[in-house]
């Protein structure tokens, strides 16, 4: 007899639920789909620790009749595909035919399900009938999973923390959501609801659900398309971060998916406008022609492949690009809203007792308000101005408190419990986000690193070196772009530089790329190489540095890209010779780095994403100080 023999049903369904079934999310996921698919409205998840002891989800879609509901837990049945053809254009979420079986087959399932004719019961344990019965006419589907992974211990002791598990369901759950407003879906961990939409189609509604109110206010929206493909979602501010990119949602034709290369360009959208090592909170909707996707390449489906990938990545950061860039501004320090103590709600009911005070006539009551100094009428030059340098080490910035709040990485749970009055009434009118640099009058500096000015909405702090690098990247990025040969500086000794004999043959191959960023490296042997002139606008006495780190850019990229570098090198030459903090500045000074920030395309951060300025309301300051209440 023959080695090879065929694995009997139940021992190759719970192979294929190994690939399907990892944890209780995986079973969340393949039902609520199936849901969807069968047309549900209305949604509800019911958990009992996490997913382990029972797993409910009821909906009010089309249902089954008897024979279909038998079917359905045999392995490979299913409804969306009919032939080959059927998979080239997908557009239902589960087509398999592996989720129910695989379920089945590692848990006890108990079935109700109607089509609104007739009403079916089944009972499932291990993967074998034990009932099945008429039941309820009430249409749709409620399933329930019971005693997961019972007969195959192995897969719970991979299995995390409850936390962890209840945190990977609430973060599939949230997804579902964002792709699916129309759909009220509702979360319920042991007795008590975790998510809770109200399936108006008002994706923004759905983003303060998850994130809450003030991250929904602070949620741009976007949306372009191409001959193949169409864009469309929601992008945060920049002042909103994290700390991963797990914030960062896709979706392709209504299907949540994972995919490194889009999510890295969304994060290539933000460039300059985010800290280094933060990512933004982005909702992305792609839609196109099934045809152009490939879904069946994860037993999950969590995973897909693109035709036309280097058209769609463009088109998404191109949009997402324009969407921010039109948006940023500086941000605004508000006083933080608190409960007020019983010493203050005092002095509201003795409010009525007191009596405002009119000043005499021709007598203000406050100082009288500064105008604003006239610019140096001087003619700005090409390049901005050179302050003395500094050796200090050049301040970290600063960064709203909002920024620094974080959520688990393995899930994205609510942010606050909000009221569904509360959250109606301060949904109802967004922030006008429109970018508009202030006219400034320079009061003085703090620290030799934070201009303060004034205006008439408040006053504004500055940082000077983040300023200044803004207005000298915006410079040196045009340089870069465009090298004259007339603007070249011929070196009396030739800087040598020497590499290992692999990255002198990658140097060889990068010498047009470099030339093309200001680096114009010669061959000088095997592995060395010399550099005979260079920019005349490179820093005075960085040369070398610049050179060096540009080469290394070139070194580190797997694959050379002309526009990275050209960027890279007008980020590093910005830094390198802008003003450091602990430098005091005369007020001319102040008042030309100011005017040259307001003529920059955007002064509202600095090439690293870090704030430029930051805004300090009237009202809010009067707060404070108790003038108002």
């Amino acid at each position: 007899m023959g080695l090879i023999r065929l694995m009997d049903e139940p021992l190759s369904n719970k192979i294929a639920a190994g690939e399907v079934v990892e944890r209780p999310a995986s079973v969340v996921k393949e039902l609520v789909e199936n849901a969807i698919d069968a047309g549900g409205t209305a949604i509800e998840v019911l958990l009992l620790e996490a997913g382990l002891t029972s797993i409910q989800i009821v909906d009010n879609g089309a249902g089954m009749d008897t024979d279909d509901a038998l079917m359905a837990f045999s392995r490979h049945a299913t409804s969306k595909i009919a032939n080959e053809h059927d998979l080239f254009r997908i557009r239902t979420l589960g087509f398999r035919g592996e989720a129910l079986a695989s379920i089945a087959s590692v848990s006890k399932v108990t079935l109700h399900t109607s089509d609104g004719k007739t009403g079916t019961f089944v009972q499932m344990e291990g993967g074998r009938l034990i009932e099945h019965r008429a039941g309820s006419l009430r249409k749709g589907t409620d399933i329930k999973i019971d005693q997961l992974f019972f007969n195959t211990p192995a897969r719970l002791k991979y299995l995390k923390t409850l936390q962890t598990e209840l945190g990977h369901t609430i973060d599939l759950m949230n997804r579902l959501a964002l792709s699916y407003p129309g759909i009220a879906f509702r979360l319920v961990h042991d007795g008590k609801a975790v998510l809770q939409t109200s399936g108006s189609g008002e994706i923004k509604r759905v983003i303060s659900d998850i994130y809450g109110v003030s991250i929904a206010k602070k949620m741009i929206p976007f949306e372009s398309e191409s001959n193949d493909y169409k864009v469309s979602g929601f992008a945060s501010l920049p002042e909103i971060t994290r700390a991963n990119k797990n914030y960062i949602s896709l979706f392709v034709n209504g299907r949540w998916v994972k995919h490194y290369a889009i999510a890295n360009t969304v994060h290539k959208a933000y460039h300059t406008f985010l800290p280094l090592e933060r990512q933004p909170i982005v909702i992305l909707n792609i839609e196109g022609d099934p045809y152009l996707t490939d879904v069946n390449v994860h037993p999950a489906k969590q995973q897909i492949r693109l035709s036309k990938e280097k058209e769609l990545m463009e088109l998404i950061h191109s949009t997402i690009r324009k969407t921010i860039s039109s948006v940023v501004r500086a941000p605004v320090i508000e006083q933080p809203k608190a409960q007020k103590s019983a010493p203050t709600r005092q002095l509201d009911l003795w409010k009525s007792s007191y009596t405002v005070q009119e000043p005499p006539a021709g007598e203000t009551a406050s100082a009288p308000k500064p105008q604003l100094q006239q610019q140096p009428e001087t003619a700005l030059p090409g390049i901005p101005t050179d302050f003395p340098e500094d050796t200090r080490q050049p301040s970290s910035g600063l960064r709203q408190s909002s920024a620094d709040i974080e959520l688990p990485a393995d899930s994205v749970q609510p942010e606050e419990a909000l009221s569904r009055e509360e959250s109606g009434q301060e949904m109802d009118q967004f922030e006008d986000a429109g970018p508009q640099f202030p006219e400034l009058e320079v009061v003085g500096q703090i620290h030799g690193t934070y201009i303060v000015a004034q205006s008439s909405d408040g006053f504004y702090l500055v940082d000077q070196h983040a300023a200044q690098e803004r207005i000298k990247y915006e410079f040196f990025r045009e340089k870069v772009g465009d090298i004259d040969a007339g603007e070249r500086q011929a070196l009396l000794l030739p800087l040598t530089f020497h590499y290992s004999r692999d990255e002198a043959l990658r140097l060889k191959d990068a010498l047009e790329v470099l030339s093309e960023s200001g680096v114009f490296l010669e061959e000088f042997g095997d592995t060395s190489f010399i550099v005979r002139e260079h920019p005349t606008w490179f820093p005075k006495g960085f040369e070398q540095e610049i050179i060096e780190e540009l080469i290394e850019q070139v070194l580190d990229e797997r694959k050379v890209d002309v526009k990275k570098i050209r960027e890279e090198a007008a980020i590093m030459m910005s830094c390198k010779r802008s003003i450091k903090a602990n430098h005091y500045l005369q007020k001319h000074e102040m008042e030309r780095l100011l005017a040259d920030l307001k003529a920059a395309e955007q002064p509202f951060t600095c090439p690293h994403g870090r704030p430029v300025i930051i805004h300090f309301k009237t009202y809010d300051v009067e707060k404070m100080f108790k003038r108002v209440m």
